[in-house]
């Protein structure tokens, strides 16, 4: 069976990824724990990171569904796992290993360490957990997060796919053209996450402690594999983009002025409305995206071919060059903007070079950066891997 490939979908996701640069780079600035800071600190930059934050990791979690259902119409089920460890977990593996030891290290220099890295490296393999060891996957936890995902989902995801059952994905497609129920169902269904469990998300190495991230994260996932099924949904979306783009306006308004930038103590019903709110946000911004991508980007370029493969390898190089580099300029006396031009620039100029000049080109890196093998990946319906 022919797929068309969902250019809407790809440009979302070079999007997602250009943005998550850009985030990861102002933990370097703002006053919220990262792995290393700047000289300085200021709230300005939060500001925008809290508009981002609301939806970019719930973003990137549907288009991975989106993804599996669009591969999971080309392949059995062993190859779809196949592929998924190759591309996936092969290449989480080879971050734990590679790339994530470094950040780890720079951090414990920050600390006041003075051993040298290959002292340090070896400590790598007591696989104590981080914080309080050295072995973890920092930002890479998105990858066993999904790997997890397509693991514990594929009972249900075959079933879904089966013709006897398309007529459930039907139903929710016809429940969704109503614009309230479009709205206010998964609204509720994913604020349920934060009244059932009171979780403080600290640390990214326990995939097994926070029932409360599973439920929202895997929810978003599942839900992209099931509206991806109907295009009654896509053009719902599509015909209400300027309803919900209101609607996302008018809640960032009422959380900016509310909320985000007084930050009251949230206890009680303040908390409640807060979630309610927030959650609803974190909606009516991914249903403006999708329906308003769908309609203005479905389209192909020179550009977005070669971004999209890019993808996986920019995200699994950044956070290591925003630290390293970080690292160097943050005792240096310059004002944070200079240093905030100067760490996106060197980031996005060093992924690309590595991936330019060596990463694309050799078998080795291909596979370790989890892309596909050069013979095939013009084939790809969309880059089913959403790291």
């Amino acid at each position: 069976m022919k797929i068309l490939r969902r250019y809407d979908l790809d440009w979302l996701r070079v999007l997602a990824f250009g943005l998550l640069i850009l985030f990861h780079t102002g933990m370097f600035f703002n006053y919220w724990d990262w792995h290393v800071k700047n000289n300085v600190q200021n709230y300005l930059i939060e500001y925008p990171m809290q508009f981002v934050g609301a939806w970019r990791m719930a973003l990137l979690f549907m288009i991975a569904g989106m993804g599996v259902w669009l591969s999971l119409g080309q392949r059995s089920v062993l190859e779809f796992l196949s592929e998924r460890t190759r591309r996936i977990l092969l290449p989480l593996i080879f971050g734990m290993f590679v790339i994530v030891p470094p950040q780890i290290y720079v951090e414990r220099l920050t600390d006041g360490a003075t051993f040298s890295y290959l002292e340090f490296y070896r400590t790598v393999f007591h696989f104590q957990s981080y914080p309080k060891g050295n072995f973890g996957w920092h930002h890479l936890w998105f990858l066993a997060y999904l790997f997890s995902y397509n693991l514990v989902s594929i009972p249900l995801l075959g079933a879904v796919r089966k013709p006897v059952n398309e007529r459930f994905t039907a139903a929710w497609a016809r429940f969704c053209a109503h614009p309230g129920w479009l709205i206010l169902v998964p609204t509720v269904w994913y604020a349920l996450a934060d009244f059932l469990w009171q979780e403080e998300f600290l640390n990214l190495n326990a995939l097994c402690s926070y029932g409360q991230r599973h439920w929202y994260y895997l929810s978003f996932f599942l839900m992209g594999y099931f509206v991806c099924a109907q295009r009654k949904f896509w053009d719902t979306v599509v015909h209400y983009r300027f309803l919900t783009l209101a609607l996302m306006v008018v809640s960032t308004t009422l959380l900016y002025t509310f909320f985000w930038i007084d930050r009251p103590e949230l206890t009680g019903w303040v908390l409640a409305v807060y979630t309610l709110l927030r959650t609803f946000h974190t909606w009516v911004c991914l249903l403006t995206l999708f329906g308003n991508a769908h309609y203005y980007l479905n389209f192909n370029s020179r550009f977005l071919s070669y971004a999209n493969e890019a993808v996986c390898p920019f995200y699994i190089l950044h956070q290591l060059i925003i630290v390293v580099v970080g690292y160097w300029l943050a005792p240096l006396q310059m004002n944070w903007p200079m240093k905030f031009i100067l760490l996106v620039v060197s980031t996005f100029l060093t992924c690309w070079v590595l991936y330019h000049f060596l990463i694309r080109h050799l078998a080795w890196t291909r596979l370790l950066f989890g892309l596909k093998p050069k013979a095939v990946r013009v084939a790809s319906p969309l880059e089913s891997l959403t790291p």
